[in-house]
C-alpha cells in the first residue's frame, strides 16, 4: 500500500470513527451520566470489538453473510432490537451516576466489544474499509494494515465523544436538563437504525 493510499485509509478511519453513530451517541451519554474515567472500559471495548469485527470481515465473514441472507437478516434483527433496548435505557436514565448512588452503570468492556458485532454502522465501516482498501495481491497483509489503521484512530476518535459528555456534566446536573438530554440521546440512538431499514 502506497503512502498516499495509507493516508486516505487513515482519513477514512478517522471520519467514520468520529462521526455520529450508535457508539458515539452512547459514549456521549455515558460521559454525561458516568464521567470519562468510568466510560474508559466502554471506549476500549469499542476499539477491541471493532478490531475483531474488521479482522472477521477481512478474512471472509462478510462474504459468508452475503452468501446466507437469512443469517445477515438475523444479525440485523438482533442488532436492531439490542440497539432499541440501549436507546430505551439511555432515554429513561434520570440521575448522574456516581459510585454507589444509582443502579445504572456504564457499558462494560465486554458489552461494548460484543455490541460491535450487531452495530449497523460498525458493519458498514468494516465492509467499506475492506472493499475499498484491501489489495487482492496481498490480502492478508492489507487486512492487517487496515485493522492497524483503525486501531490507531478508533479509540482516540470515540473518546472525544465521552470527553464532550464529561464537559456537559456540570450543565446537565440539573435534573430537567439531564432528563431531556437523555431522551434526546435515546431518540438519536434509535434513529441510527434508519439506514438499516432502507
Amino acid at each position: 500500500m502506497s503512502a498516499e493510499l495509507f493516508f486516505a485509509l487513515l482519513v477514512y478511519a478517522f471520519v467514520t470513527s468520529i462521526t455520529p453513530g450508535p457508539n458515539n451517541f452512547m459514549l456521549l451519554a455515558s460521559g454525561v451520566n458516568f464521567g470519562f474515567v468510568r466510560t474508559i472500559p466502554h471506549m476500549l471495548g469499542i476499539g477491541s470489538g471493532f478490531l475483531t469485527l474488521l479482522l472477521g470481515v477481512g478474512f471472509g465473514l462478510g462474504a459468508l453473510l452475503k452468501a446466507f441472507p437469512a443469517l445477515e437478516l438475523g444479525l440485523k434483527i438482533a442488532g436492531g432490537t439490542y440497539l432499541l433496548y440501549l436507546a430505551w435505557k439511555i432515554a429513561m436514565s434520570r440521575t448522574l451516576g456516581k459510585n454507589g448512588e444509582t443502579k445504572a452503570r456504564p457499558m462494560t468492556f465486554f458489552e461494548a466489544a460484543s455490541f460491535q458485532w450487531v452495530n449497523p454502522k460498525a458493519w458498514a465501516m468494516a465492509v467499506g474499509a475492506m472493499s475499498l482498501y484491501t489489495n487482492p495481491e496481498r490480502p492478508f497483509f492489507s487486512v492487517l494494515l487496515i485493522s492497524f489503521a483503525f486501531a490507531v484512530v478508533n479509540v482516540p476518535s470515540v473518546s472525544t465523544w465521552a470527553g464532550f459528555g464529561m464537559a456537559l456534566r456540570g450543565f446537565l446536573a440539573d435534573p430537567v436538563r439531564l432528563k431531556w438530554f437523555n431522551i434526546a440521546m435515546g431518540v438519536l440512538l434509535a434513529a441510527t437504525l434508519w439506514p438499516m431499514l432502507k
